[in-house]
């Protein structure tokens, strides 16, 4: 992705590469073979002497007492001012042609072309920075897009891996793994630059998780023609909960108490071809037993509402909550069920060929 480093430097400081620390390194060692056949001290004692010399500390601790070794400091003095100047204005050419932020750059892109089933949360206002701290609780790994510095250093400070990078950009994206992440959060304060982020990651990675904030219906509904599988408004979302408070609080801290529990809420989403369904197309809950067999419960299913659907669009759907066992599995349904890791994990190989893809439900 990126080009050849010694490229970019220009031909003077390519020929400063490759000179000034050999002299450096010549002139160490010559000095301190010099000490030892003049002194006859001890190759520690010879480089402590190289190293006090060069750098005019001369502690004393240890006295030059032939007349070869005072030869050999006098030609190391003079030796060390051209050698020495020579390979600071080497460091300092490097550091003004841009040569070690690029290294920083390219071993920054390695670190990022590691990272899996990541979340990529776009924006650590107050809802990425709340987006940032349920995920780090999940210990569900993830990387920031942030343009604000002061903001990408306080992210750091929560140890969270951040970037400081504009999250509408194509190239921001490839880097931060968008083909390989499991979901994308744009949680910026713009719709227009939450709506940039979800044409981008869309037309990058067609089968990606898009949540996005919108602030308005208008937004919301632009936002998801752009390709957003789910658009959350905060204030719609937080009046919800306050109505919800007033009227079922007891609902509300059933979900707490869920959260601190060893429980679980995943969702199983079936292969939208029915040949890949085998044996679960057409069946019903009760036939298929899948409860009984992995200890989990399935709490709703999502039907698609048209014979042509895409899951990872934004597909009209019919939710079936607290499903019968008359209820028939088929292509392109979701599953929402509720157990522990291990009754998700056997619900999840009772599906077989039929799971297309598995995603963690927080309360």
């Amino acid at each position: 992705m990126q080009p050849n480093l010694r490229r970019r430097i220009p031909r003077s400081a390519q020929g400063l590469v490759r000179t000034p620390l050999a002299q450096l390194l010549v002139l160490i060692n010559a000095a301190a073979l010099g000490y030892r056949l003049t002194e006859r001290w001890d190759w520690g004692d010879c480089y402590w002497q190289v190293a006090i010399t060069l750098t005019t500390v001369g502690y004393g601790d240890q006295l030059v007492e032939t007349s070869g070794g005072r030869w050999v400091t006098v030609l190391l003095l003079l030796g060390g001012l051209v050698v020495v100047q020579q390979t600071l204005q080497w460091l300092l050419t490097l550091e003004e042609t841009g040569y070690f932020q690029r290294r920083r750059r390219r071993r920054r892109l390695r670190e990022l072309s590691r990272m899996r089933d990541h979340v990529i949360v776009c924006g650590y206002g107050r809802i990425g920075r709340e987006i940032a701290e349920q995920l780090s609780q999940q210990r569900i790994p993830m990387l920031v897009l942030e343009t604000d510095p002061e903001r990408v250093e306080a992210a750091r400070e929560r140890n969270i891996e951040v970037q400081l990078a504009d999250a509408t950009l194509d190239e921001t994206l490839e880097e931060a793994g968008v083909h390989r992440c499991r979901a994308l959060v744009a949680a910026l304060p713009s719709n227009a630059a939450n709506l940039y982020v979800v044409l981008s990651a869309r037309g990058l990675s067609p089968r990606c998780r898009l949540i996005a904030r919108a602030d308005s219906s208008e937004a919301e509904r632009k936002l998801r023609q752009a390709g957003a599988d789910a658009v959350v408004s905060p204030y719609i979302a937080g009046g919800r909960i306050m109505a919800a408070t007033a009227l079922r609080p007891l609902a509300l801290n059933f979900m707490d108490l869920l959260a601190g529990s060893d429980c679980e809420v995943d969702e199983f989403q079936l292969s939208s071809q029915p040949d890949r369904m085998g044996q679960l197309e057409g069946r019903s809950l009760a036939e298929l037993a899948l409860g009984r067999r992995s200890g989990a419960t399935v709490l709703a299913i999502l039907t698609p509402k048209s014979d042509v659907w895409n899951p990872y669009g934004s597909g009209r759907t019919e939710l079936q909550a607290n499903p019968g066992g008359d209820v028939l599995l088929h292509a392109g349904q979701r599953l929402v069920v509720m157990g522990s890791s291990n009754q998700l994990q056997a619900f999840a190989r009772l599906l077989g060929p039929a799971l297309e893809s598995a995603e963690s439900v927080q309360p």
